[in-house]
Parts: structure tokens; C-alpha cells; sequence
């Protein structure tokens, strides 16, 4: 089974501690020995991830960052990430890896909602928020992820009242979970195990935005 090794770490440790173009052309070989296994767990996770849910594709991004519009000019990321994509309009929500050192992270959800999304999950949040509430404190997904987390207004967005029961979960921006792993467990051959467990616990809270952002407030389909 594909495994990520400790040689990879060690090998994206040495890329932060020499991030410039010169140190990367050198060892440019080494960067293709790991990136090759990283896309080979990427594909093992995957298959894995497909026993319990309909994955389209998955993407890892590029090692080379955009500087254009960044204060930090160095021009790679010392990590290697990348999410998988849910199939078809009824499946909302992906599921995302990252692999660096000491900042090993599973997880997964909604990261950037178009602004109709984002409304009519406030607007399902305002009208009712025992369902989802029931979900992000099930034992299992606490423990696992603590809570929902993103990006949030300061108060109550527009059109919202800032004294709402719900208003912890409407001002939010972005809806998504992390679990961290230690280097030992992200290199451990039970890894793949692991990071589907993480990804199973995600499935309620998939299922029931998915359900969300597929119908008005009616309950009624409009896909």
C-alpha cells in the first residue's frame, strides 16, 4: 500500500530551510522522487475514499507559489496538499490533505461558497439550527474536529439579526473541519486507514449541506 515516508518530510524540511531557486534546481531530481510517491498515496486515498463515497477526481497543487500579489516571495510551498472533488451537483463539499511537516492536516468543506450558497445556508441556519448542531456535536465528530471552522463577520451579516441563537453559525464565511496528524501517524503504514476514518466522520455533515444547497426553503429540489 502507498505510504508517505519520513524521507519526504525531511525532504520538504530542507525546502523550507532553502527556498530559492537554486537549492531547488539542484535537487530537482529528489523533488520528482517525492512528489511521485505523494501522487501515489493521493491515488491510494482516493480508491480507499470510494468505498464509502462518490469521488470524481482529486488535485494536488502546484510546489510552486504564485509571489505576484504575496509579501512572501518565496517561490515554493514546503508542503505537498490537495483535495478531492465529490461527484456530481448532488454531492456538495471536498474533502482536503495536507502533508508538511509538524502541520500534517485531514479535513474538509466549504471553503469559498458562491454568495446564493452562502445565503441559503445562513437562511437554513436561521429557520432551524438543531440539525446541524446535532451533527458538529455528535461525540464522534467533536472529538475528531472540535468544531466547525472559517472565516466570520464581525457581527450579523446583512439582512441578519445580530441577537439570533444561531448567530455563531450565520456570521460564518466558510463552513469546513480539520484534524491534525502527527509526522508519525501521516507516515504510518495505517495512514490510509486513518485519513478515511477522518473522512467518513465528515459524511453527515456533507450529507445534510448537500441537502441544503440542492433545495429552496421549501424542501423542494432545484437541481
Amino acid at each position: 500500500m502507498a505510504q508517505i515516508s519520513q524521507a519526504t518530510l525531511a525532504f520538504l524540511k530542507l525546502l523550507k530551510e532553502h527556498n530559492n531557486r537554486e537549492w531547488f534546481a539542484e535537487n530537482k531530481t529528489t523533488f520528482k522522487t517525492h512528489e511521485n510517491e505523494v501522487k501515489a498515496f493521493f491515488n491510494a486515498v482516493q480508491v480507499s475514499l470510494k468505498d464509502y463515497d462518490d469521488i470524481a477526481s482529486h488535485k494536488i497543487l502546484r510546489i510552486y507559489r504564485d509571489v505576484r500579489f504575496s509579501k512572501d516571495k518565496t517561490p515554493y510551498k514546503a508542503r505537498f496538499a490537495g483535495g478531492f472533488k465529490r461527484a456530481t451537483l448532488q454531492l456538495r463539499g471536498g474533502y482536503w490533505l495536507n502533508i508538511e511537516p509538524n502541520n500534517c492536516m485531514v479535513g474538509g468543506g466549504f471553503y469559498g461558497p458562491e454568495p446564493k450558497d452562502l445565503l441559503r445556508i445562513r437562511k437554513e441556519f436561521e429557520i432551524d439550527d438543531s440539525e446541524i448542531r446535532a451533527i458538529v456535536n455528535a461525540p464522534k465528530f467533536k472529538s475528531t474536529f472540535g468544531g466547525i471552522l472559517g472565516e466570520e463577520v464581525k457581527t450579523a451579516p446583512k439582512g441578519f439579526n445580530k441577537d439570533h441563537k444561531a448567530i455563531d453559525l450565520i456570521r460564518k464565511k466558510q463552513f469546513y473541519v480539520m484534524k491534525r496528524f502527527t509526522d508519525k501517524e501521516m507516515t504510518s503504514p495505517n495512514a490510509i486507514n486513518e485519513i478515511t476514518d477522518v473522512y467518513k466522520t465528515l459524511r453527515p455533515f456533507f450529507d445534510y449541506m448537500s441537502e441544503v444547497l440542492t433545495t429552496n426553503l421549501n424542501g423542494e429540489s432545484i437541481i
